[in-house]
């Protein structure tokens, strides 16, 4: 008899990604990979690398640059985009607010991350894109949750969850019809430690933000800490402090907390989520804090 073959679970992890990425590549005829720079998309590409190489992806990377982003993650998605040798589509929401006659948010945390819903609404048409790979797990958020691995969203773009389909035994139906579009998740079943310690075994490189580092950051009334930019309106009463600190998350620098922490390594990050209670977004995103459904507002209306 062969030798059986025994996986540990993020050998299992890493497999079910991978045929999920596969599987992408045989139901669909223009996937594209939605790419932030963090580290759950960057976690997508090495495991695009393994379903894929020696060949090239069956799909570009895409990022929806909202403007507001963290310049060590704009940098870090050139670098890593030229470095695999992948095409890379950048659409910028400061285009479609010019174009579409949106309004600019205000206040003194002008995030646009409502508005990047336009921009992917756009992109998706203007390349035909008929599936929308992404790096979204259940544990980051209640609304997340409740997504299937192929979650599809109909002709405006919009997921209904009555409308989610059932996946048994590893089984993906990809069938839609002409204007749907279906966003896949293959790291679904991942947590932020899983991607941590798949991070570590595949020694993958990520932007220094995710490490601890000196920041200047404005203390929010939450007592959280915002890394000061250039894209906050602030004034005379705002508290700017200096701080030794990471981000868990890189969405938008107007709505995204650091974290103190003195992790500058990925066996200290471990460490440190061992002992955390509160998911990444959780912890540090402020627009998940609009409203009680704020994410699942915002997938109902197209949101990744």
């Amino acid at each position: 008899m062969p030798t059986p073959i025994y996986l540990d679970y993020l050998d299992r992890l890493e497999a079910e990604a991978i045929h999920i990425l596969r599987e992408v590549a045989g139901q669909f005829e223009r996937p594209a990979l939605l790419f932030s720079g963090g580290k759950d998309s960057i976690a997508l590409t090495r495991l695009a690398e393994k379903a894929f190489r020696p060949g090239k992806f069956p799909f570009p990377l895409v990022h929806i640059d909202t403007g507001h982003n963290f310049q060590e993650i704009i940098d870090f998605r050139d670098s890593l985009a030229a470095s695999l040798g992948e095409n890379l589509i950048v659409r910028k929401v400061e285009d479609t607010i010019r174009t579409r006659g949106l309004h600019e948010p205000g206040g003194k945390y002008p995030s646009r991350n409502p508005l990047q819903t336009y921009t992917l609404l756009d992109v998706i048409e203007e390349f035909e894109f008929d599936a929308c790979i992404g790096g979204a797990r259940r544990d980051e958020e209640k609304a997340r949750a409740k997504e299937r691995i192929f979650s599809v969203r109909d002709d405006f773009g919009q997921w209904d969850p009555k409308r989610q389909r059932p996946e048994l035994w590893n089984i993906y139906n990809g069938r839609i019809q002409k204007g749907e579009n279906v966003r896949v998740f293959p790291i679904s079943n991942w947590t932020e430690l899983d991607v941590w310690n798949y991070i570590q075994r595949e020694n993958i490189k990520l932007p220094d933000i995710y490490f601890a580092h000196e920041r200047q950051c404005v203390v929010l009334p939450s007592g959280q800490l915002l890394g000061l930019s250039e894209h906050l309106n602030l004034d005379d009463t705002d508290e700017i402090v200096s701080r030794r600190v990471r981000f868990r998350t890189v969405g938008d620098s107007t709505c995204t907390a650091a974290v103190e922490s003195d992790a500058a390594s990925i066996d200290d990050i471990i460490q440190d989520l061992l002992l955390a209670k509160v998911s990444e977004r959780g912890a540090t995103r402020l627009d998940d804090n609009l409203s009680e459904t704020g994410m699942e507002d915002r997938k109902r209306n197209g949101y990744f």
